[in-house]
């Protein structure tokens, strides 16, 4: 058996972790089975975003040991079964077209070396599906890197190759503005009408040189573009579904959806409850239009906006979506193109406080694999889920550039 923990510790750890889920009378509570524990721990886990990188350097935690806050520590990605977390080189827009953006990509690389310096038992670099799959038979928990905006390249190839060798295995081409490579799904100036030129140029290049095309974030334009362009399947590292957050360009639409099947791609599925939920999003444009007048009211200096979310939160309770609702995104993937092309991308430490019931932290995987086998999935099928499905696409980019 593959994992670290006996499968009875597992179960103990997660009964204890989800036992609060009955405080309030209407909460669901999510408890997963000895089956469900086994195959988390007997199956590789991918998630194809997770935010660790950029959460260590705003306040630093040794996420070696058991940390009091965040979503991701090695004790509980160990009950939780995951041992493939793509570590997330987050670097903000608000670094775009400057030097500090390449420094900053650099910077967060490093620290993901550092963890796997100060914790070699526990963790390991990983730059293939190979990689992966051998460090997961000695019982690492392997961190590949995926880079979140291609700002960093800064329109030198020269940084791609850089970034390359470094261990970046996926770039997700632009984040909440648009970039000089491509526009964003939340920047309402369409600066390029999808993929400028070197954006276009840069597909091509990341094909050649084995880097997956991540389309998460990127406007509608750009997808259809890069799926048009490219000679390999793409991803969308964290995204969920238009169909049940209408009017959110976040997430990807059925026609999309049907596209990035044709591609041979993956979408994988995101946990933040904006992303899962309608009643989320709108709690959130509450929140923005609420700042927004007391800022008008007050000014930008008010003490009011000390602490804005925590209060309105206390008038206002944030609907959390469930750990049903993720698996219905899923459900809805695999009806539409098949159970070959969704994954899990589910941007721990990255969304806040706004995780789903019965999937607050790296330790519920055992209750997603349970949701998984009481909608009838079969484990063949949910191991494709956890990361055969992500595992295929890395390795056909792979082959591709092999090949080029």
């Amino acid at each position: 058996m593959k994992g670290h923990f006996p499968l009875s510790s597992c179960a103990f750890f997660i009964s204890a972790l989800f036992a609060s889920n009955s405080v309030f009378a209407d909460t669901p509570v999510y408890s997963a089975s000895e089956n469900a524990i086994k195959i988390a721990q007997e199956t590789i886990i991918v998630d194809g975003h997770i935010d660790v990188p950029y959460r260590v350097k705003e306040k630093w935690v040794d996420v070696t040991k058991a940390t009091d806050g965040g979503d991701f520590d090695y004790p509980r990605a160990v009950a939780g079964g995951l041992n493939a977390p793509f570590m997330s080189i987050y670097v903000p827009a608000s670094l775009d077209n400057s030097p500090e953006s390449t420094q900053l990509a650099h910077e967060l690389i490093d620290s993901v070396e550092a963890i796997v310096a100060r914790a070699s038992d526990k963790f390991a670099i990983a730059k293939s599906p190979s990689d992966v799959k051998a460090q997961f038979e000695k019982g690492l928990i392997s961190l590949p890197m995926g880079m979140e905006n291609g700002s960093p390249i800064q329109g030198d190839l020269k940084n791609l190759a850089a970034f390359y060798e470094r261990g970046i295995r996926y770039i997700t081409l632009a984040h909440s503005q648009a970039n000089h490579i491509s526009d964003s799904s939340y920047d309402l100036r369409r600066k390029w009408k999808g993929l400028s030129p070197f954006g276009k140029e840069l597909v091509g290049e990341m094909n050649n040189i084995g880097i997956m095309l991540d389309i998460s974030h990127v406007s509608d334009d750009a997808f259809y573009q890069v799926i048009e362009l490219t000679k390999a399947p793409a991803i969308a590292s964290h995204s969920s579904l238009r169909r049940f957050t209408p009017g959110f360009e976040r997430n990807m639409d059925d026609d999309m959806i049907k596209k990035l099947g044709e591609n041979g791609g993956v979408i994988m599925i995101n946990f933040g409850s904006s992303f899962v939920s309608k009643e989320a999003g709108k709690w959130r444009s509450g929140l923005t239009a609420a700042r927004k007048a007391l800022v008008e009211k007050e000014g930008e200096d008010s003490p009011k906006l000390e602490n804005f979310e925590e209060n309105y939160r206390k008038e206002v309770p944030y609907p959390y979506s469930t750990l049903d609702e993720v698996l219905d995104h899923i459900d809805h993937v695999v009806k539409l193109i098949g159970v070959e092309h969704v994954g899990i991308g589910s941007d721990y430490d990255g969304v806040g406080d706004s995780l789903p019931i019965g999937l607050k932290d790296v330790a519920s995987f055992p209750n997603l694999v349970q949701g998984l086998l009481d909608r009838g999935y079969s484990r063949t099928d949910i191991e494709k889920i956890l990361s055969g499905n992500l595992l295929r696409v890395w390795q056909q980019v792979e082959d591709y550039a092999a090949a080029h």
